[in-house]
C-alpha cells in the first residue's frame, strides 16, 4: 500500500461548496456536458454513499449500480444529508482496512487502494465542477491532487489521451506552467477556463 491520503479536507470543501449553491442555480449548466448542477449534486449524493460502502466493504442489497445523475432524484433534505454523508465518507477512509483487499464501487470490483483514490478524485474534480457552475472559488491541496493523479494519470495514459468511456472525455492541452489543479482538470477532459454563462 503506497499511501493513505486523508479525504476529510476534500469532503469538507465539497460540503462548503454545496452550502454556497443557491436554489435557482440547480438548473445551471456544469462543465459535465448535458448535466445540470442539480443532477451533478444528485450524483455526489450517490457517490458519497457508494464510496462509504466501498471503504467499509459492506454493501446494502441493490447497491451495485453507478450513482445516478438526475436532478429529479435529489432528495429534499440534500442540504443536510449530503454533508453528513461526506463526514461519514471521510471517516470511513481513515481506516487502514479500507485501503486493503478488494472492494467494489458502482458495480465494479477494484482494489481498496484504487477505490480510495477514485473517491478522492470524485470529491476534487466534482468539487471543481460545482464551484465553476455556481461561481465559487476553488483550489485543492497538493496531496489531494497527487492522490487523484494516482488514478487519473494511468487511466488517461492507457487511453492515449482519448478519454475513458463513462469517466473522462479526451484530455485538454494546458500550458506546462498551469496550476496543478488545472492540469488535473484538463486530464479529465475538462477545460480549466470553463465558466458558468452569465445570468
Amino acid at each position: 500500500m503506497t499511501s493513505m491520503p486523508d479525504l476529510a479536507p476534500a469532503a469538507q470543501r465539497m460540503a462548503d461548496l454545496l452550502a454556497g449553491v443557491r436554489d435557482y442555480q440547480l438548473t445551471a449548466p456544469t462543465p459535465c456536458e448535458g448535466t445540470s448542477l442539480g443532477a451533478l449534486i444528485d450524483h455526489v449524493n450517490g457517490l458519497t454513499q457508494a464510496f462509504t460502502w466501498a471503504a467499509a466493504k459492506n454493501f446494502p442489497d441493490g447497491a451495485s449500480p453507478p450513482p445516478s445523475a438526475d436532478a429529479a432524484g435529489l432528495p429534499p433534505d440534500w442540504r443536510t444529508r449530503i454533508p453528513e454523508q461526506l463526514d461519514a465518507l471521510a471517516a470511513a477512509w481513515r481506516s487502514p482496512d479500507a485501503w486493503r483487499g478488494m472492494t467494489k464501487a458502482g458495480g465494479i470490483d477494484l482494489p481498496g487502494e484504487q477505490a480510495g483514490h477514485v473517491a478522492m478524485n470524485e470529491l476534487v474534480v466534482h468539487g471543481w465542477d460545482i464551484a465553476r457552475a455556481s461561481g465559487q472559488p476553488y483550489d485543492a491541496g497538493k496531496d489531494e491532487i497527487e492522490s487523484c493523479l494516482a488514478f487519473v494519470a494511468p487511466a488517461v495514459e492507457e487511453s492515449g489521451g482519448q478519454g475513458v468511456e463513462g469517466l473522462f472525455g479526451p484530455a485538454v492541452d494546458v500550458p506546462d506552467n498551469a496550476p496543478a489543479v488545472d492540469r488535473l482538470i484538463a486530464l479529465t477532459g475538462r477545460d480549466p477556463s470553463w465558466a458558468a454563462p452569465d445570468g
